[in-house]
């Protein structure tokens, strides 16, 4: 009876604790995740208060929080939006996994990390906060602005190849041998072709079967099959997370829709338990010694996730300042790096590689919406600068030209040079466009 009353205290008191984080963010409209961690890393191993009884209900509820927060994000995209921006964005999904993962790889390398590790620290590093974006481009005000198509279509392809990634992970951290690696890779590769296939030709039949008009039953249903294909998935060394994702997409239409509303609050709970989860395992004093290097990672992956975003949408014909807008939106990383990280930490690879990605983690999701509000700004007060700075060394012959143009008279005679003096076109400014789901 006296460790059920500490389990329940000390449980309300963690749900409490999340609620208040939550409000304070909300106050000054900043991300909750990174209040989150240091709320598990304060009541987690060496930190102010070691929580006990709840530990392993804490735990549970973690991984409920990352299958859901996978089932939300497959409920947010129908099958045939993947299957269209694999075909038209796939170039920007190889330049933006090229640019971001071979930094983290690189950096667990020079640490003396392993293989296995700088596979992980590369996934820490490649994916960004779809979460964490999205709330920032509905903050500015920039859902209708034509390059962010663009910024989502690199945030699909990167969920995307999760369902790739996270099985070759679990091989990896299970130390399964090639034949069984390449085994639990090619089921999960068949199993999410399978499931966009089922999804792009029957999908209003899966979802009709699913569907009900009692919220409670549409509620169990889709919970208790996602659950399920979840636990499947993981016995079979997919990982439960590519389950959960793969449900989300065979759903669509109303059943996406009310599911999603009803499943919100759901995975907004879970998912804060798994971040204090996370931190709580994490102890305080092992961050500093890898401060440095979670820094210089952050500097290298804020500019080629800058680079990234700006290519792409000047690939598909978006504005010089569309561009640097995809760019700096894309630079927060949040919910996924750290169910990456948080598969490390559970198999124990490399003690420092969950606080490596914790500090990096905090950083960026600190850093992401100052990228996303002033990259586009400070861009454009440095292109600005330059040409003024070229104008002083131009040749006479160009000022003489100049100098005409304002006065024909000074010329001698000579007609006005065409484009000089001029005030520059101003740049044609984003039309509004449409983005939500199918």
């Amino acid at each position: 009876m006296h460790s059920s009353a500490v389990f329940l205290i000390e449980f309300g008191a963690i749900i409490l604790g999340l609620g208040l984080l939550g409000r304070f963010a909300g106050r000054f409209r900043i991300s909750p995740i990174p209040l989150y961690l240091l709320g598990g890393l304060a009541f987690g191993t060496g930190g102010l208060l070691p929580l006990g009884t709840s530990e392993e209900f804490v735990a549970i509820g973690a991984e409920i929080g990352v299958i859901l927060l996978l089932l939300m994000l497959g409920l947010e995209y129908t099958a045939s939006d993947l299957v269209s921006n694999l075909k038209t964005h796939y170039p920007a999904g190889l330049v933006d996994a090229a640019l971001n993962a071979l930094p983290g790889a690189a950096m667990a390398l020079l640490l003396g990390w392993g293989p296995v590790a700088a596979v992980v620290l590369a996934g820490v590093t490649w994916i960004s906060s779809s979460g964490v974006i999205a709330k920032v481009l509905g903050d500015l005000g920039r859902v209708g602005n034509r390059e962010t198509p663009v910024i989502l279509s690199i945030l699909v392809l990167e969920d995307l190849s999760m369902a790739v990634y996270l099985p070759i992970i679990t091989a990896l951290l299970a130390g399964t041998g090639l034949a069984t690696g390449s085994v639990t890779l090619a089921v999960a590769l068949g199993a999410a072709g399978l499931v966009l296939f089922l999804a792009v030709r029957y999908g209003r039949i899966i979802s009709r079967f699913v569907t009900s008009e009692d919220p409670e039953k549409l509620l169990l249903v889709v919970l208790g099959l996602t659950l399920l294909v979840a636990g499947v998935a993981q016995q079979l060394q997919v990982s439960a997370a590519v389950g959960a994702f793969l449900v989300g997409i065979a759903l669509s239409g109303e059943v996406a829709e009310g599911a999603h509303n009803l499943l919100s609050p759901l995975r907004d709970l879970f998912a804060a338990v798994f971040f204090v989860f996370f931190g709580l395992h994490t102890d305080p004093a092992s961050i500093p010694p890898v401060l440095l290097p979670a820094l210089a990672l952050a500097l290298v992956t804020t500019g080629t996730k800058i680079y990234t975003g700006y290519w792409a949408a000047k690939r598909s014909g978006i504005s010089v300042r569309g561009r640097w807008r995809a760019g700096g939106a894309l630079v927060a990383r949040g919910e996924f790096s750290i169910v990456i990280a948080g598969l490390a930490v559970t198999a124990g690879i490399e003690p420092s590689l969950g606080p490596l990605a914790t500090a990096y983690v905090l950083i960026l999701v600190i850093l992401g919406p100052l990228t996303a509000r002033y990259t586009e700004p400070v861009a454009g007060h440095l292109t600005r600068r330059r040409p003024s700075a070229a104008a002083g060394a131009a040749p006479a012959k160009v000022r003489e030209a100049v100098a005409a143009e304002r006065d024909p008279a000074a010329g001698l005679g000579r007609e006005p040079t065409p484009g000089l003096g001029r005030e520059p076109e101003a740049e044609p400014v984003d039309d509004p466009g449409t983005v939500g789901r199918a």
